[in-house]
């Protein structure tokens, strides 16, 4: 804390301070005045020296060096000059001593500007000298004659009549002039002594002035600083002091008086400070007691605000996304709509719904898939602006325990919605989002979504209308190919009452004896001979005929009938091999589709049970696998694959170049045969690298020792580009549709084909 100056100092300062500033003045100007009056002293010794008769004007004119050197040099014995340079009158140099000594060079190779110097006496400039170190004035002196200069030719004798004549008329004239540097450093060095003996005179009347300031002022201002002390312990609640001072009867007049009121004061304060001390005692214990009664309340609203805010977490949140719940999707679709309406302003309701997520739990166990909506979960959060709704929808049956059931559905609110195209846009923004691989325990998965788009008032003005017909469109989408969004539209609603019926009449197809399979052969394309068939599962409905698998399959996925399904297959396609032998038709192996959810710990088992009973030989199952199913997880494949290659069978690829194969991993999966994909046989001729891409799938296929198999092989052009890359095995309507098992057995007893490949060949 800074303390302020007492009034003897401020008075003991503020004289100080005058007299240092008038000392200070009265030395700067006797030092200025001393120098100024060198400098003029040295300046007008050296006129006088310059000027000294008609020699200098003489020499000039015929420029005698001799002479002029003679003069100057006695300018040059002067401690403080530097140079000295003599020009004409024309500004040309005639000598520098200076310069001539020091440097060894003539006067005249020092040139300065022409400058007239008629009318001038003498001119100081100060500034850095070519010469010396430091700053030298430059004094420029004129030397006049009465004889005009610009005669030429004259004589020394003419020069002397020409003065004489001239002096008589009275007329000057500039003939040369001197440039004299004089070093200010020498000079200001001639000042040191005389500015210490003025400042140590200067000091010591300082001195001196400083004590005597003490000396009055601390008289003056006594009896003040005596009273200034007894303000200062009154202030501080000293009120036991007295006031003593020195000085006339008015100051002892008023230190009795002030002695009085202080004793008066101190017997209040004492009185005051007992009262106080009491009621502080009493106020502390009523502020403890208040503190800890604060402190309770305190504690129990915190309590109260976290258990509220973790049953509103409950009721309205997701606890596996953190997402908002069905509960809160229906109280805030409620309010948008209730604002639509008001505003007249439309409302999008997107339904997502991820494709075959139940294979995912099946394959990999609940907490893969547990994982996996969490992250579905962040990527639609990442990809929808603010004001979008998104919540995860459980369906109205669904309870808490197997919400897992229902948990890969999600809903996103587009409000006040543009235009419908808006909402096809977010819903292929939700689709790219998800298009990434996921890492989810060390697998590698791809999870695609079918989204289904309603629009509010347009398709429906209430939540549980809108939210049916957003599933509607959803379950559409799903229908025509997965991985896509569908708005919805009326016609759907009676296609969604024939899904339910499906999958009602679907549970019952196989005890009902409704699935049949059929026969594709594969025909190698050099001999034209079957090598092998694929059985392709139907479902001979009773009233709707032959249901095509693209229908049934993704339902009995979701149902989560594959399984029993696929193992149907399995044992129908092995005991239709063993009757074609017993038969005595030769067929070199069976194709037999592998679902993913059946492709797991319990699929090596069952393959052994349905050999054993229908007693096929193992090297007549060919197992049909596709790049997703055996990159889920890799290293559980490549045991799986080698226990059913220990039992015999053959192990092919199908569908290649449609997933994401690693081929490090490709070439350590023991397998027999690729099939290259159809679309990539369909599309071969639509551009330049669609026929590059099968080209390289047929060589690498090659390089790894695989058996090349093209499937949806359907005319001659794409025959011949296929035998051109050397592809082995063909499959495809071009050849023979999928046939029963009779009709195929008449195919085997025929063979057909080679004829039909040697008219191809001719053509």
């Amino acid at each position: 804390m800074v303390r302020q100056l007492t009034l003897r100092k401020t008075i003991a300062l503020m004289l100080f301070v005058m007299f240092v500033l008038a000392g200070s003045g009265v030395t700067t100007y006797l030092i200025f005045n001393k120098s100024q009056s060198d400098k003029n002293a040295l300046i007008s010794e050296l006129v006088q020296s310059t000027r000294n008769g008609v020699q200098q004007e003489i020499a000039i004119y015929f420029q005698d060096t001799p002479v002029l050197e003679r003069l100057a040099e006695k300018i040059l014995q002067i401690p403080a000059i530097r140079y000295a340079v003599i020009y004409d009158r024309r500004g040309q140099p005639i000598l520098d001593l200076q310069l001539q000594r020091a440097f060894g060079v003539s006067a005249q190779a020092l040139v300065l500007d022409k400058v007239d110097f008629s009318t001038l006496e003498t001119i100081s400039i100060e500034r850095n000298s070519p010469y010396h170190n430091g700053q030298v004035l430059e004094v420029t002196i004129p030397v006049y004659s009465f004889v005009n200069p610009q005669k030429a030719g004259m004589t020394r004798l003419d020069f002397g009549a020409a003065l004489a004549l001239a002096r008589n008329q009275g007329a000057r004239n500039v003939m040369g002039y001197y440039v004299i540097g004089i070093d200010t450093n020498t000079l200001n060095e001639a000042l040191t002594a005389f500015g210490f003996k003025v400042g140590i005179t200067w000091l010591v009347l300082a001195i001196f002035a400083a004590w005597l300031s003490l000396v009055i002022t601390s008289r003056i201002t006594a009896p003040l600083a005596n009273l200034a002390r007894l303000a200062e312990d009154i202030s501080e609640g000293k009120l036991n002091q007295t006031f003593r001072t020195k000085g006339s009867g008015e100051a002892r007049k008023i230190a009795a008086m002030l002695n009085l009121v202080l004793a008066d004061l101190n017997s209040q304060k004492i009185k005051m400070d007992t009262e106080s001390h009491l009621l502080n005692m009493k106020v502390n214990e009523r502020t403890e007691q208040l503190s800890q009664r604060n402190k309770e309340l305190q504690e129990a609203v915190k309590q109260v605000t976290q258990a509220k805010n973790r049953m509103r977490q409950m009721a309205y949140y997701d606890s596996l996304t953190s997402l908002p719940n069905r509960q809160l999707f229906t109280e805030q679709l409620e309010l948008l709509l209730k604002i639509a309406h008001r505003e007249k302003s439309a409302i999008a309701l997107l339904f997502l719904d991820l494709d075959n997520f139940k294979r995912i739990n099946d394959s990999l166990g609940h907490n893969a898939g547990d994982q996996l909506l969490r992250e579905v979960g962040a990527r639609l959060s990442s990809c929808i602006r603010e004001s979008d709704l998104i919540s995860q929808y459980f369906s109205e049956e669904s309870k808490i325990g197997v919400s897992r059931l229902g948990g890969d559905e999600f809903t996103v609110v587009l409000n006040k919605l543009e235009s419908p195209q808006t909402a096809a846009v977010v819903a292929e923004r939700l689709l790219e989002s998800l298009r990434s691989p996921m890492f989810i325990d060390n697998h590698e998965i791809v999870i695609t979504p079918s989204v289904g788009i309603a629009i509010a008032p347009e398709h429906a003005d209430n939540v549980e209308r809108l939210l049916k017909c957003a599933d509607t469109a959803m379950y559409h989408a799903k229908q025509t190919g997965k991985n896509n969004y569908s708005f919805y539209s009326p016609a759907m609603d009676g296609t969604s009452v024939g899904r339910l019926q499906l999958e009602s009449e679907l549970r019952r197809a196989i005890e009902r004896e409704e699935m049949v399979l059929y026969y594709q052969p594969q025909v190698d394309i050099e001999t034209g001979e079957i090598c092998g068939a694929e059985a392709l599962i139907r479902w001979k409905h009773p009233e709707r005929g032959l249901v095509s698998p693209i229908e049934f399959i993704p339902l009995a996925e979701e149902m989560g009938l594959i399984v029993e399904i696929g193992a149907w297959t399995l044992l129908e396609a092995c005991r239709q091999c063993k009757a074609f032998h017993d038969q005595g038709w030769i067929l070199p192996k069976v194709a037999v589709n592998v679902s993913s959810l059946q492709f797991n710990t319990a699929f090596v088992k069952l393959v052994k049970e349905i050999l054993l009973e229908t007693k096929l030989d193992p090297g007549l199952l060919e197992l049909e696998l596709t790049e997703g199913v055996i990159m889920s997880n890799a290293k559980a494949s490549i045991r799986a694959l080698d226990e059913l290659k220990e039992l015999g069978c053959t192990l092919s690829v199908d569908d290649f170049g449609t997933g994401y194969s690693s081929l490090s991993y490709l070439s350590q999966f023991p397998l027999d045969e690729l099939k290259i994909d159809r679309s990539f046989v369909i599309d071969y001729d639509k551009s330049q690298n669609n026929a590059k891409l099968v080209s390289a799938i047929i060589a690498m296929g090659k390089s790894l020792n695989l058996r090349m198999v093209a499937e949806g092989v359907d005319n001659v052009d794409q025959f011949r580009f296929l035998r051109r890359q050397g592809i082995q095995i063909i499959q495809g309507y071009l050849f023979s549709p999928p046939v029963p098992a009779d009709a195929f057995a008449k195919l085997l007893a025929k063979t057909p084909y080679f004829n039909q490949i040697k008219a191809i060949g001719s053509r």
